[in-house]
């Protein structure tokens, strides 16, 4: 589930509780915690909501001015439910602090060998360098630009990293 920037910091802040999406199925559970630019996301609550049973208090609280606003943020067709999810910051992303922690040598040789045996075991082959050696030279790439450079399925880099 991806957030305008706008709307994470809303989030963060605690001036945005709500979010809409219209999906086939939902893609989130209640109690999921997100990754986030602003840190973790926590979905509190989702449920179904028929378009004319969302107030203006539920348009204020997912950061839109109208109604209006918010029904042309949704998916264009006529196919899903629209779903209403509360949200709510929950902390900072626990990631930060794994990339400050230095790197022992008895660290190094597991990890390594933990590399070592995903590329062994894997139907791709030998994948492991490639995408961090992508990840290293950009940092800052969401998944889809690291399928692009890489050539690997965004579904598959997403269960496998």
């Amino acid at each position: 589930m991806l957030f305008k920037q706008v709307h994470l910091q809303g989030i963060r802040s605690g001036d945005i509780s709500l979010a809409f999406r219209k999906w086939d199925k939902a893609s989130v559970n209640q109690g999921t915690l997100l990754k986030t630019a602003i840190g973790l996301v926590e979905i509190f609550s989702i449920a179904t909501i028929e378009e004319d049973l969302i107030t203006e208090v539920d348009v204020l609280r997912a950061g839109f001015e109208n109604k209006e606003q918010l029904l042309k943020s949704l998916r264009d067709d006529d196919k899903g439910n629209i779903y209403r999810i509360e949200v709510r910051y929950h902390s900072e992303d626990p990631r930060i602090e794994l990339r400050d922690q230095k790197l022992t040598d008895e660290r190094y040789e597991t990890l390594k060998e933990k590399l070592i045996r995903l590329d062994k075991y894997s139907k791709q082959g030998n994948w492991t360098q490639k995408i961090l050696l992508t990840i290293k030279d950009n940092p800052h790439l969401h998944a889809i630009g690291i399928t692009n450079l890489t050539g690997f399925q965004k579904e598959w880099l997403k269960i496998n990293i």
